[in-house]
């Protein structure tokens, strides 16, 4: 089994315009997911930590990178086959209320 990290995007906009019942599938898909050995949470605060050439650690709050979404929160999946970790996360919250979902191949 290979190893996915997943990168979920959406806003609060978007998941109140999507209709509860397809809310509450994609909830019960998410802890399915996490009985099936899925790590994921929502995601907080980040921070950006730099120490260029070790010359000391310089650390800055806020997000490094920008997207149309905010970033709702992470997974790390396995699945066979990066088609398999599309399937389970396409029925993820984020996929489902008008976000989007990364699928990231983690390679060793």
């Amino acid at each position: 089994m290979a190893k996915f990290l997943t990168i979920g995007y959406g806003d609060q906009a978007g998941y109140d315009r999507t209709a509860a019942e397809l809310r509450d599938r994609a909830h019960a898909h998410d802890a399915r997911l996490r009985e099936a050995g899925a790590e994921s949470g929502i995601a907080g605060s980040p921070v950006q930590v730099r120490n260029h050439d070790a010359a000391g650690v310089v650390v800055e709050k806020g997000p490094f990178m920008s997207a149309a979404l905010p970033v709702a929160g992470f997974a790390l999946i396995e699945a066979a086959s990066i088609d398999e970790a599309i399937e389970a996360v396409s029925a993820t919250p984020c996929a489902i209320a008008h976000g989007v979902v990364e699928v990231w191949p983690l390679h060793e």
